[in-house]
């Protein structure tokens, strides 16, 4: 079989950050002459591109390796690789678990794929996990939507919570140049993507690594000026970012989300706990008042804005009044999404050492009991909706009801509507709301397709 014929299959786990390396990863791979397989059974190269945050995504991993580890006994050409932070932080233990593996490798070399592949068809066995300067690729990635996009805009997070695997598996803080950002998003533009999306680990702390400094002291390159910089970009209609840090969230950035059209009103800031002693325990240099004055600054600027965000309970020595002031802070924010998660103890996290972890009961327990008041919540948020005519960007057909087409308002809320897909996907159109659940909307389209932002 020629390389040209060889089949692959990509399984991702975890974040955003996951999902746009998994496109770059799959670009390069057609780029050797791969194609695509939706079966990892009959696909020749199977890649897992791993989470390790929570342990049951870790256990999962091993789950899918032993099925094709088996396979790869009846077929020796099979290539089986490993990549992510679950890749990263077992490194060469990876091999002695799972030797069927050819290749190991943490999510900064997602871009050497192909160098790596080399060795590996050159008859060796490779772990790819040391530390390096993240180069541009100039690979075009397999980009699983055809409407909105993902742009890495800085890699790895100099943060240290006391929870958190990814500064050991993602690396150090560090930024892509604005002109590079830039161009990618000018080609985004040119084939047709009407949204893209900012990524980082750590977005606020976007351009911190680079060089330069303003006559006021504040670093030359932030995420503020980076929207400024980005926001003409022929043909991209939206602009979203993701994940930002309270620590670092400022009152000119929401001033320039604010000022910007393009720019979505949709927040994602985790706050993780609503309890100042459980804070400083995660290390997260914040209060829950601090963060409380950030939601209030954004109301003030976008009283409509849609505020999403991460949470933690049970973690270790968390108690019920500490526990009820993460209630208490979901109850007074009303957060139009919330993900939810029990505390769960990582391998070289210092949380995981501690000798006061909780029960899984009592982390099961307070977890039902935050997303009993997180439905709630989001049902009253979405209150507002009814009634009111939102502009949706199409993005697919509705997968329980082809006469039905779905997109997201720009406060990233889940709708659906009637409409011909070949004739509105990519079309910014306007939906009168009729219909309204926690997390989405269903609604009557009004209006033509239109453009309101593109600039000539």
């Amino acid at each position: 079989m020629t390389q040209s014929q060889r089949r692959y299959h990509i399984t991702t786990f975890g974040c955003q950050m996951n999902k746009a390396d998994s496109e770059r990863m799959a670009g390069i791979l057609e780029n050797m002459g791969f194609n695509w397989s939706e079966d990892p059974n009959e696909a020749d190269l199977v890649l897992y591109n791993t989470c390790t945050i929570r342990d049951n995504a870790e256990q999962k991993v091993y789950s899918y390796l032993g099925r094709q580890a088996k396979r790869k006994h009846e077929q020796p050409s099979l290539t089986l690789i490993v990549a992510g932070c679950v890749a990263q932080q077992e490194g060469e233990q990876l091999l002695r678990r799972v030797p069927e593996l050819d290749l190991v490798m943490g999510p900064q070399h997602a871009n050497r794929l192909e160098d790596l592949l080399q060795q590996v068809f050159d008859g060796n066995q490779v772990v790819a996990t040391e530390p390096v300067h993240i180069i541009e690729d100039i690979t075009k990635p397999r980009r699983e939507s055809k409407v909105t996009a993902w742009v890495n805009v800085i890699y790895g997070c100099n943060e240290r919570c006391t929870y958190c695997v990814v500064p050991g598996v993602r690396g150090v803080e560090q930024s892509r140049t604005p002109q590079a950002i830039r161009a990618e998003m000018e080609e985004l533009g040119r084939l047709g993507y009407k949204e893209v999306t900012l990524l980082g680990q750590n977005i606020d702390a976007y351009g911190r690594d680079l060089p330069g400094v303003t006559e006021t002291g504040r670093h030359l390159h932030t995420l503020t000026d980076l929207l400024y910089y980005v926001h003409e970009v022929s043909g991209v209609e939206r602009l979203r970012f993701a994940t930002s840090h309270p620590r670092y969230f400022t009152e000119r950035l929401i001033k320039a989300c604010y000022e910007l059209p393009k720019v979505c009103e949709h927040f994602h800031i985790p706050f993780q706990s609503g309890d100042n002693e459980v804070l400083k325990a995660m290390k997260r240099g914040y209060t829950h008042e601090r963060y409380r004055q950030i939601i209030d600054k954004i109301r003030e600027y976008m009283p409509d804005a849609s505020i999403s965000a991460d949470a933690i309970v049970g973690f270790p020595s968390e108690t019920e009044a500490q526990f009820e002031n993460t209630l208490k802070l979901v109850d007074e924010i009303g957060f139009d999404q919330l993900n939810t998660a029990a505390y769960s103890p990582r391998p070289g996290t210092p949380a995981a050492l501690w000798d006061n972890q909780l029960s899984e009961v009592v982390k099961s327990d307070r977890l039902q009991r935050l997303n009993h008041l997180v439905a709630q919540k989001a049902s009253e948020r979405s209150q507002r909706y009814l009634g009111r005519v939102e502009e949706v960007l199409v993005e697919d057909v509705n997968p329980k009801d082809p006469t039905q087409v779905m997109g997201r308002t720009r406060g990233n809320r889940l709708t659906f509507c009637q409409g011909n897909i070949e004739q509105l996907k990519g079309q910014i159109i306007q939906v009168k709301v009729t219909e309204v659940r926690a997390f989405s909307l269903t609604g009557i389209p009004i209006q033509q397709p239109m453009n309101l932002y593109t600039t000539a």
